[in-house]
């Protein structure tokens, strides 16, 4: 609008319009001011097999950790049994709503207390595995030499070992319990990760910044915490969340087989080992703990293999 001496004056009341060059150039600099981390959250929230996969799991370690609550909800113990009310189908009876099994024991408890110890052996797998594996794996790629061929010669016998022959081996000969079971399995499972950080490691050692820290006096325990193991940790979370389906499935098979988690410790394998014969008078009581096996390893995988995508900066863009 134009003032008394007749120019143009801009109008208080008009806003500017943006272009959409202009808001897609705010929108690549928000992109690239967000984190790593927050830019594979964001990739992975879009993923909707893997975000409900995620919902699942947390579902499933909610109902196993929470076993007591459970059995003060349903009112009954894991090892309380009733032979009177044996193979009860769910439903069939208002106290007990997924049935009973043969002992006349309540399967909707057992179920949570077996998870709980399922996912507790599991769990505590994936950190001794986790422990060893890194040490190993850093320490190996990072002084190379005789040390990076020395550990790894161990490495190779370790898995030139047959696994499930070892740990039925050791079940037999020493009666583990949850975290006893854990640490065999841990054991010989290690070597995967250890190999897989010490590639990583050879890599990141060469790195400038890596110089730098040497310039400035940094210790190799200084480098190796502060700088080579935050740029591997994005491939320890994809490994962890891909091995935990396997680890398991481990514990269940060990479990099923009789030289796992003994008896009356309720874990999915040892429940699905007790159906065995009772699956013709009640296929529920073999299908429920074979079921939450199968669910619990099916929702972790995705979650590892939406973790695996986001993860990945040639496709977190």
């Amino acid at each position: 609008m134009a003032n008394e001496t007749g120019t143009l004056q801009p109008d208080a009341t008009s806003k500017p319009k943006r272009t959409l060059a202009a808001a897609s150039l705010d929108r690549n600099e928000l992109k690239r001011s967000r984190s790593f981390y927050q830019r594979a959250w964001s990739t992975f929230r879009r993923d909707k097999v893997a975000m409900t996969a995620l919902a699942i799991s947390v579902l499933l370690i909610v109902f196993s950790f929470g076993a007591p609550i459970v059995a003060q909800l349903t009112g009954h113990s894991y090892a309380r049994n009733n032979l009177r009310l044996q193979l009860l189908a769910p439903f069939e009876n208002s106290s007990y709503i997924l049935g009973t099994d043969a002992n006349g024991r309540d399967i909707l408890t057992r179920l949570a207390y077996g998870g709980r110890v399922s996912m507790l052996v599991a769990g505590l797998s994936l950190i001794f595995t986790l422990i060893i594996g890194s040490t190993v794996g850093a320490i190996a790629g990072f002084f190379g030499g005789f040390i990076d061929n020395l550990l790894m010669r161990f490495v190779d016998v370790v898995i030139s070992i047959p696994g499930i022959t070892l740990l039925l081996l050791l079940s037999v000969l020493w009666r583990p319990g949850p975290v006893g079971l854990a640490v065999v399995i841990a054991a010989i499972s290690w070597t995967g990760v250890s190999r897989l950080i010490r590639g990583e490691v050879l890599t990141l050692k060469h790195r400038d910044y890596i110089d730098a820290a040497r310039v400035i006096g940094a210790t190799d325990r200084r480098i190796i915490v502060s700088h080579i193991f935050p740029n591997v940790l994005s491939i320890v979370i994809v490994w962890a969340s891909l091995a935990l389906p396997s680890l398991i499935i481990t514990e269940a098979t060990l479990s099923y087989l009789g030289f796992g988690v003994r008896i009356p410790i309720p874990s999915w394998g040892n429940m699905l080992n007790e159906a065995n014969q009772f699956y013709t008078q009640s296929w529920t009581f073999a299908f429920l703990p074979g079921f939450m096996i199968f669910l619990a390893a099916l929702c972790f995988n995705l979650v590892g293999n939406g973790l695996r995508d986001a993860l990945d900066p040639r496709l977190n863009n």
